[in-house]
């Protein structure tokens, strides 16, 4: 009997037992990791176009997001199998239970890939160029934890890889002003993922994985304070760059307080309240958004609180 037919419902055909564990693979009962990403995409695809993109770049986009986000969970659960079975969070997962084996979560990852390079193929060559570092971060990510404290920096490179790829896809070319917004959403995605660092750090360092969590230590809340803030710098300069105006401000204020809030709620540590923390980011990233959105949707003397 192979593992997978362990871990079948009896009830459920099988074909449809499969499908509900590649979704679970995939992460597509859980959301929050595709608007991590889908926000940061739509901020670069808004101000490159300064305004709503064309139709057919913000599809490709983000569906892009939500398949690379979707592969990238699969490499993620392929490379740590030895490492979920560990972890209190992670043991259900499809494979570190043995109810999806390695051989199909590689076919899974390479299929997923396939559409989305298909749909980068629609764009320009400058693009198409660019996916392939794009597929590259995706695949290598998840083995950095293995060697460097340092995983959650790198998560923020390849997550923010959409924006120079946004500005490349509508202008043709990736101005300082893509390239500021890159470095912004490094240090957001690092200090976001920070939290969920936290709650796995007891099981990491047991298990001998590597995170942000673990190198700050003691002075996780004050690394995590210097990160938001140089975050908030980044989109600040960006701001002013692409001479947004008081909507969008009103956005990072919104953003800044939602953030204070996360603080607030984990400044004890607990895993419960870190985790927690790590998903109200989607609000942070959708704050930023609704700013720039509103910059290019209403006329200059129009608040967004109006």
């Amino acid at each position: 009997m192979h593992d997978y037919e362990r871990y079948s419902d009896p009830i459920v055909p099988p074909w449809r037992a499969r499908l509900r564990q590649y979704w679970t693979l995939v992460r597509g009962d859980r959301p929050i990791g595709w608007l991590l990403l889908l926000w940061p995409t739509w901020w670069a695809l808004w101000i490159a176009a300064e305004g709503v993109p064309p139709l057919w770049t913000l599809v490709v986009f983000s569906a892009g997001v939500w398949l690379t986000r979707s592969a990238g969970c699969v490499i993620n659960d392929y490379a740590d199998r030895w490492l979920d079975p560990q972890v209190e969070r992670t043991r259900d997962r499809p494979l570190a239970s043995g109810a999806v084996r390695g051989r199909e979560a590689l076919v899974l990852f390479a299929a997923l890939m396939l559409v989305a390079f298909a749909l980068v193929l629609t764009m320009n060559t400058l693009t198409i160029a660019m996916s392939v570092v794009g597929v590259f971060l995706a695949a290598s990510y998840p083995y950095l934890k293995r060697y460097t404290y340092l995983p959650q920096v790198y998560l923020g490179i390849s997550f923010g890889w959409a924006i120079p790829m946004a500005f490349a896809a509508v202008q043709g070319t990736v101005p300082p002003l893509g390239w500021v917004l890159f470095v912004a959403n490094i240090f957001w995605a690092t200090a976001y993922d920070t939290w969920y660092a936290m709650v796995d750090r007891d099981d990491d360092i047991r298990a001998g994985s590597k995170s942000t969590a673990i190198l700050f230590g003691d002075l996780d809340l004050v690394a995590q304070g210097v990160l938001y803030a140089l975050a908030f710098i980044a989109l600040a300069l960006a701001g002013r760059e692409a001479a947004l105006g008081a909507n969008y401000w009103l956005g990072l204020a919104a953003a800044s307080c939602l953030v204070a809030w996360q603080f607030a709620i984990a400044r004890t540590r607990e895993r419960a309240a870190c985790f927690r923390a790590f998903l109200h980011n989607h609000w942070v990233g959708m704050a930023v958004f609704a700013g720039i959105a509103a910059h290019y949707a209403l006329p200059p003397a129009t608040l967004l609180l109006v």
